[in-house]
C-alpha cells in the first residue's frame, strides 16, 4: 500500500464508503494532509488518514471503496497506518467509530483497540437523527 492518494481520490472513496453521513471534502482532505502532522496510507481501494502529535496517533478517517469491501483491505490498512504513527513516535493510538458501525467496530476490536469513552450524539445521519461515537485506544508499543 505505498500510493499516496490524492485529496480528490480520498474523497470519492469517502464519498462512497460513508454514504449514511455528510462525507468529507477534497478542500478537507487537502487541509489535513497539508499538516505536517497528518499522513495517508493506502491506495486507490482502502485508505487512512491519521495524525500524530507527540506520542499519540489519531486515527482521523479510514474508508474501503464499497467494491473491495470484504477482502481484508481494511485491516492491512490498519496495520499499515499503526507501524508508520509508531515510526512517527507514537505509543498509543485513538479512533473514534460510530455506535451503529458494528463492522468498523469488529475490525478495531480485532485489531486490539478497547472502547475508553463515548461522545453522544457525534455522528449526525440524515434522516435519522445522530448517532454515539465510541471512542477506543491501544498502545502501539
Amino acid at each position: 500500500m505505498a500510493e499516496t492518494l490524492s485529496p480528490k481520490a480520498m474523497a470519492r472513496i469517502h464519498a462512497a464508503a460513508f454514504m449514511q453521513s455528510r462525507p468529507w471534502s477534497e478542500d478537507e482532505f487537502a487541509s489535513l494532509l497539508d499538516s505536517p502532522l497528518a499522513f495517508a496510507v493506502g491506495d486507490a481501494r482502502a485508505f487512512a488518514l491519521v495524525r500524530v502529535i507527540a506520542d499519540e496517533a489519531e486515527l482521523l478517517t479510514i474508508a474501503t471503496a464499497p467494491t473491495h469491501q470484504r477482502q481484508g483491505l481494511g485491516r492491512k490498512t490498519m496495520q499499515t497506518w499503526q507501524q508508520l504513527a509508531q515510526t512517527r513516535g507514537a505509543d498509543t493510538a485513538f479512533l473514534e467509530v460510530a455506535a451503529d458501525n458494528t463492522a468498523a467496530q469488529n475490525l478495531y476490536l480485532a485489531e486490539g483497540f478497547v472502547a475508553c469513552g463515548r461522545r453522544s450524539g457525534y455522528y449526525s445521519r440524515e434522516n435519522a437523527g445522530s448517532v454515539d461515537a465510541i471512542v477506543m485506544r491501544k498502545n502501539l508499543r
